[in-house]
Formats: structure tokens, C-alpha cells, sequence
């Protein structure tokens, strides 16, 4: 295993910018302060599936909704999968709960959308907006993978069958060029 050690300069530094997370409301006032008036906020985690992590994610992004008005939350997950959710969130869905609305993810890791922190999220976001008077204001939910490369063409071709016969052609032809590899999108 290979560490560094870290040196007081930088010691120094944490101490001063860090900032301890109780539970409380306020945690991130000192953050929601420093991205007012960002169209665009990124949030990372050190791991996949971990529940503080989520937590806190979803602490963070429900301020970001609520006090600053950002519309939408884009991760990784596979976009139809997570577009079945946005359109449960945003009232135009068959499904008839969130948990219903996770069921498009099958594929491994289900575990890292069909969680208790997720659901409750996607139960929060579907409330929030159901209080929305306008259809900008209402919070989208995206994903922004393609691991599901079968499926996510298929979408765009079923959309575009619907609204765009010629579009559709075109992209079938653009499409073709992942024929070669099957259904195995990875290949």
C-alpha cells in the first residue's frame, strides 16, 4: 500500500477548510453560499454504495432544489433506466410509486440506485414537484451512462418513431455502426 505522508503545510491547510458534518441543518450553508448563483454543481464521492455518502449527497442536492431552484440532477446511472424515475418525479408516469419507478435497474449494481437513500430521495423529489405550479421549476432526474447501450438506442429510435419518422431512419442508419457487437455493448 502506498501512502504519503502528508506534510504540516498541508496539515494546515485542512484544518483550516475543513469543515465538520454534525447532522445538523446548517452542514452546508458555508457550501450552498460558496456555488449561489452556479447554473452547474458537481458532487463526487470517494465509493460506490456507501450509505453516508449517499446521505450526504442527498442532504446537499435537496438544498440545491429547495434554496437555490436547480431543476435538474444528472448521475451515473443508465439513462433510460433513470429516465423511467424522471418521469415518475415529474408526474407523467404509469408507475405507481418510486420504488415501482427503480425497477428499470436490473443490470449489476442494482444495489447502487435500488437503495433506502434513493427511494426516499425519489419519494422527496416526486413531492417536491408535485408542489411545483410551473413545469420549470419542477426538479428532472437523469442518468448519464450508457452501459445499457442496446436499450438506450432502442429509446432514442422509439422517440424518434413517435415524433420524427425520418430522424428515426437516420439514426438507425448512425446506429449501425455498433451492429458488430450484438447485444454485448461492452465488446
Amino acid at each position: 500500500m502506498w501512502s504519503q505522508p502528508v506534510s504540516n503545510e498541508s496539515a494546515q491547510i485542512l484544518n483550516r477548510l475543513a469543515r465538520p458534518v454534525t447532522g445538523t441543518v446548517e452542514d452546508y450553508d458555508e457550501l450552498l453560499g460558496l456555488v449561489d448563483g452556479r447554473q452547474l454543481v458537481l458532487i463526487g464521492e470517494a465509493s460506490h454504495g456507501t450509505h453516508e455518502f449517499y446521505r450526504e449527497r442527498i442532504r446537499i442536492t435537496r438544498r440545491l432544489i429547495d434554496e437555490l431552484g436547480f431543476n435538474a440532477v444528472a448521475f451515473e446511472g443508465d439513462w433510460p433506466d433513470t429516465y423511467r424515475i424522471n418521469r415518475y418525479v415529474m408526474g407523467d408516469s404509469d408507475d405507481a410509486d418510486a420504488r415501482t419507478s427503480l425497477g428499470g435497474f436490473r443490470r449489476f449494481p442494482t444495489w447502487m440506485w435500488r437503495n433506502r437513500n434513493v427511494l426516499e430521495f425519489i419519494q422527496w423529489l416526486r413531492a417536491h414537484n408535485d408542489t411545483q405550479s410551473s413545469p420549470s421549476t419542477k426538479a428532472g432526474f437523469y442518468g448519464l451512462d450508457l452501459y445499457s447501450l442496446r436499450a438506450s438506442i432502442e429509446a432514442v429510435v422509439d422517440y424518434l418513431e413517435r415524433v420524427d419518422p425520418e430522424e428515426a431512419r437516420r439514426a438507425r442508419e448512425r446506429y449501425s455502426c455498433f451492429d458488430h457487437v450484438g447485444a454485448d455493448g461492452q465488446a
